[in-house]
């Protein structure tokens, strides 16, 4: 997991200032000592077995790549075997050379919903925050996106997508294992940047929302996906305790009460893209993430309310701009 790279490729342009604190934030949010499993899942990452890809698919809902020959059954289980032990893969899906890793979450209903809404990726520079594995970042690579930087603080999700990159092998898609706070305050250097799944776990939503509009080049786009409640203007659930099993959750507005907190903090053109109920076949347990799923949060007698009795999971995607005139970098 070698960020030189990037580093080097930062250095002198306009994220010269990130590029600075990088090797420093990298060993922090990979410290064996914070994270006594990160030793483990690093030697299952060098137990992947060394394959060549004839071709890397990036454009459809498998991510992943394939080789003309099949694999033998012995290199086959191998890989499973050592992919396996990355347990639980949350979002996807992915295949590499016939192994399918069939995630919690198919990221790819999520993905062709959010798609037809956003400005074309092509040769823009990305941040995805809150991006797990990396699953939407390949997407925004197939694309056609020049570069796709995604953020997660969670050492597991890091090194899943490292175990991709041993076969994807792409020098313009990372994922950096850090929080939003980490990065560089006002770097209005993104020209789209997505947050998706992420607002409803900051006690500060509009904190948050700042902090993507920073990130922003003038004219950007941001594409944000968060749970929300049916509702007038002003509407917003704070749960008490927990929601759907997650502790992490504060605020869920609705769709009007979103909109206005873009406005409030400077956005324009705010779009309401999407809104649509989680079911049980986006995000379910498998073989890939054995562990509680969504069908274990909901209310067994009433699958519209969690457990606690709160409405289910109903997700908006709304996208919205910095204010000013947007150009490529380029």
């Amino acid at each position: 997991m070698d960020y030189r790279p990037l580093i080097a490729r930062w250095r002198g342009g306009e994220l010269d200032r990130w590029a600075r604190k990088l090797e420093e934030q990298v060993a922090g949010g990979l410290s064996h000592e914070r994270y006594g499993d990160l030793a483990r899942w690093l030697q299952a990452l060098q137990e992947l077995p060394s394959l060549r890809a004839d071709t890397v698919h990036l454009d459809r809902a498998r991510v992943g790549a394939s080789a003309v020959e099949p694999l033998s059954a012995a290199t086959a289980e191998q890989l499973r075997t050592a992919l396996g032990k990355l347990h639980p893969w949350r979002k996807g899906p992915f295949e590499l050379f016939g192994v399918h890793i069939d995630t919690e979450w198919r990221s790819d209903w999520k993905w062709d919903r959010v798609r037809p809404a956003i400005d074309p990726l092509r040769d823009r520079r990305v941040l995805d925050v809150g991006c797990g594995s990396g699953y939407h970042c390949w997407r925004m690579l197939g694309d056609g996106a020049a570069e796709v930087i995604g953020i997660d603080p969670t050492p597991l999700f890091v090194v899943q997508f490292w175990a991709l990159q041993k076969y994807l092998q792409r020098d313009n898609a990372w994922v950096l294992p850090l929080p939003m706070e980490q990065v560089p305050a006002k770097l209005h250097a993104f020209d789209t940047v997505f947050s998706m799944g992420v607002l409803y776990h900051r006690r500060s939503p509009l904190d948050h929302l700042q902090e993507l509009k920073d990130c922003l080049r003038p004219g950007g786009q941001l594409v944000l996906e968060t749970l929300v409640i049916d509702g007038e203007l002003g509407d917003t659930l704070l749960p008490e305790g927990r929601y759907a099993r997650m502790g992490n959750v504060w605020f869920l507005p609705s769709v009007a009460t979103l909109q206005s907190w873009l406005r409030k903090l400077g956005f324009i053109d705010a779009q309401l893209v999407d809104v649509s109920v989680t079911t049980t076949g986006e995000q379910r347990a498998t073989e890939w993430m054995r562990f509680h799923s969504l069908a274990n949060f909901l209310d067994p007698e009433d699958a519209g309310k969690t457990i606690e009795g709160y409405p289910a999971p109903r997700r908006a995607i709304v996208t919205a701009r910095a204010p000013g005139k947007w150009e490529s970098a380029g």
